[in-house]
């Protein structure tokens, strides 16, 4: 145990420093401070704060099954380097999900019942900094090669993990990629403040070094100069992952729709990250100078509004369809249950509004076809169907709307079609209790295969996937399986 009083000594939830608002809306580097021993010595007693019960509930609260209390009591004691071996045993990205996971492990804490709970997800991004900058983190090359070959479709979490744990079993593993760039949607639907590409870049070093091979602008079925057809992948490889995400946006089909300036949330992230990059876009959407409505209340909806913030917008309106949740558990969420809550994120703390019970009804369209103002009426709940409130209507001025409403499956046109994949009424990849599609040697994992879900879902699919293709080539596997097919999240 790190430390048998720690939880009582240290009652506070500390976090680190982050940059002052008017600071980081110049740039778009993180929103925290660099690391400096003083955050080290913050980590270390939130570190000691962990109780490490009998029966750690923050394990029930991470797909990936991290071994939380042992690396908590690692880094109290100072072991950093062993703190890192623990986190990577389980974890092959920990700087992605310190980042980006919203952390359904420190909903579990025991510590939460009456005390703010361990900061669980800062311990791990910093276990991981510090693992980088000290050169602990090493290619892992695999011992022995199989001899067998693996194409992994898709360069997001889920197919990353899957690419790496089957390149360090000794097979051939070749991620193909349809962008220009390799992350999916950690490179282009994550923005730079809070996930730095060059965290992205280090791993896919990583990997490269390890054998893994990447191959971009390849669309499986396309007709470009360097596409693949799916009868030459099918050939070529003994095994396929299909990890392409879930990439097709919710329309939200009220009057006015086809007005210009109102895109999909992930069409003006994607830009946006691509113009950070240093590329070039044709007509990018901006949100320079203009009234922006976001549709949509959850994590993309505030990476529109930290985005549009640092675009210039005039001003940034966050529509929710729903109640705003209350700032602490109702007894409808107890412990250990994954609660709905009001939170601010660093860019509600930036600006911009935020409007509740919220019902869009329409777009207002000026004389050249551009939206110029949206309908918003109050949202009631008639026999658990939220619809508008009649005669409640009102219009908020927006020269740029964008819809973050989530997505509803993977696009069946092209690889999926082709291959022959069986396609739930949901629009996700049908797969068995190993992880196999109705196609022989096919394989998926991640947002294709279970809908649109957290990045630590992603990855913990994307390693027990990889064991399951393991076994398909091997008849045995000695790679972890984290998560089964169809498994919920039993924290939500």
């Amino acid at each position: 145990m790190a430390d048998p009083r720690g939880f009582l000594r240290y009652r506070d939830r500390e976090l680190p420093a982050r940059r002052p608002v008017p600071l980081r809306l110049m740039d778009w580097r993180e929103v925290y401070e660099a690391r400096e021993q003083g955050t080290l010595d913050v980590v270390s007693r939130q570190a000691g704060r962990c109780m490490n019960c009998g029966i750690p509930f923050c394990h029930q609260g991470c797909p990936l099954g991290n071994l939380i209390p042992e690396w908590n009591d690692l880094v109290y004691r100072e072991d950093w380097q062993e703190a890192s071996e623990r986190l990577h045993a389980t974890n092959n990205f920990p700087e992605f999900t310190g980042r980006a996971c919203p952390a359904p492990c420190e909903s579990s804490c025991v510590l939460g019942i009456n005390q703010p709970p361990v900061t669980i997800k800062n311990v791990e991004v910093s276990i991981i900094n510090r693992a980088f900058e000290e050169g602990w983190v090493q290619p892992v090359v695999p011992t022995r090669q199989t001899g067998r070959s693996v194409a992994v479709v898709g360069s997001g979490p889920a197919g990353l993990a899957a690419a790496q744990q089957l390149t360090r079993a000794g097979h051939s593993v070749v991620v193909l990629e349809r962008e220009d760039r390799l992350g999916g949607l950690l490179r282009y639907g994550i923005p730079e403040f809070k996930l730095e590409k060059r965290h992205l870049e280090r791993r896919l070093q990583q990997m490269r070094e390890e054998g893994t091979r990447f191959r971009t602008g390849i669309d499986i079925g396309g007709t470009g100069e360097d596409d693949l057809s799916v009868q030459e992948l099918r050939s070529r490889f003994d095994a396929v992952v299909l990890a392409i995400g879930a990439s097709v946006p919710r329309e939200l089909p009220v009057p006015g729709r086809e007005a210009t300036g109102i895109h999909p949330a992930m069409e003006y992230l994607t830009q946006a990250n691509r113009l950070v990059e240093g590329d070039w876009v044709e007509s990018p959407i901006s949100a320079q100078g203009k009234d922006v409505v976001i549709i949509g209340g959850g994590d993309t909806g505030a990476d529109c509004l930290g985005t549009a913030l640092r675009q210039g917008a005039r001003s940034v309106t966050t529509l929710a369809i729903g109640t705003q949740p209350p700032p602490e558990r109702d007894e409808r969420q107890p412990w250990p249950t994954h609660p709905v809550l009001f939170e601010v994120s660093t860019a509600h703390e930036e600006g911009g509004d935020r409007s509740y019970l919220a019902s869009t009804t329409g777009f207002e369209i000026d004389a050249e076809g551009a939206v110029s103002g949206l309908e918003v009426a109050r949202t009631r709940f008639v026999d658990g169907a939220r619809v508008p409130t009649p005669d409640t209507a009102a219009v908020l001025p927006a020269t740029l709307v964008l819809i973050a409403m989530g997505f509803t499956g993977a696009t069946e046109e092209g690889l999926l079609t082709t291959l022959g994949v069986e396609i739930t009424s949901r629009g996700n990849i049908v797969h068995d209790a190993d992880w196999a599609t109705n196609v022989e040697g096919v394989f998926t994992a991640g947002d294709c295969a279970r809908g649109q879900s957290l990045i630590v879902w992603a990855i913990a699919e994307g390693r027990s996937c990889a064991a399951a293709v393991d076994e398909h080539l091997m008849g045995v596997t000695s790679l972890s399986r984290p998560v089964s097919p169809g498994e919920k999240p039993v924290t939500v």
